[in-house]
């Protein structure tokens, strides 16, 4: 398997998550209301999910191995767009949290920015899962040896396995700072 396989089948959960978004939002036009724990569980998915996990792999390995190669222009423009990208998905994710904690607060005036920021991020999502998949993943895999991408390979499945540890330990010091 080549090391973009795992990241591609990230994607389509990805994509199922942005799915339920969309129906979120629906129902949050519809009945004039938002739903805080899905907003949580969404968040939750992305930050951890597709970001720390997905966006991880392709940060801190695939892009790390990219920039030590003789890179197209126009690999390394598409490149820059995905770096800019996912910094621009957590400023969103950001902004839905701080909307939420205020609706939280009974600031029922913020339902149309989280649902504007909800929208923004399922319309983001797709356009930015196409460019991976159809623009940058296969054609950049011409750059590495089959050693090079076996070796990829292995540093995913490593970096997955340490995400575990680092999100509950992350949760304990999290309720350990409300405690004191």
């Amino acid at each position: 398997m080549m090391p973009i396989g795992p990241l591609m089948i990230e994607h389509r959960l990805i994509e199922k998550m942005i799915a339920l978004m969309d129906k979120e939002i629906t129902k949050m036009k519809k009945y004039a209301k938002a739903n805080p724990l899905f907003i949580d569980i969404a968040v939750d998915f992305i930050r951890m999910y597709a970001d720390r996990t997905h966006h991880g792999k392709e940060e801190d390995i695939l892009f790390r191995d990219l920039e030590k190669k003789d890179l197209s222009p126009n690999h390394s423009k598409i490149m820059e767009e995905l770096v800019e990208e996912h910094v621009m998905a957590r400023n969103m994710v950001r902004k839905l949290v701080d909307a939420k904690n205020q609706y939280e607060k009974g600031n029922v005036r913020v339902l149309d920015e989280i649902i504007e920021i909800m929208v923004k991020l399922t319309e983001f999502y797709p356009k930015h899962i196409e460019k991976e998949d159809k623009h940058f993943f296969i054609p950049v895999m011409k750059y590495f040896t089959q050693e090079e991408q076996d070796a990829m390979l292995e540093e995913f499945w490593e970096f997955d396995k340490m995400l575990i540890h680092e999100k509950y330990k992350t949760v304990v010091e999290n309720l350990q700072n409300k405690s004191e």
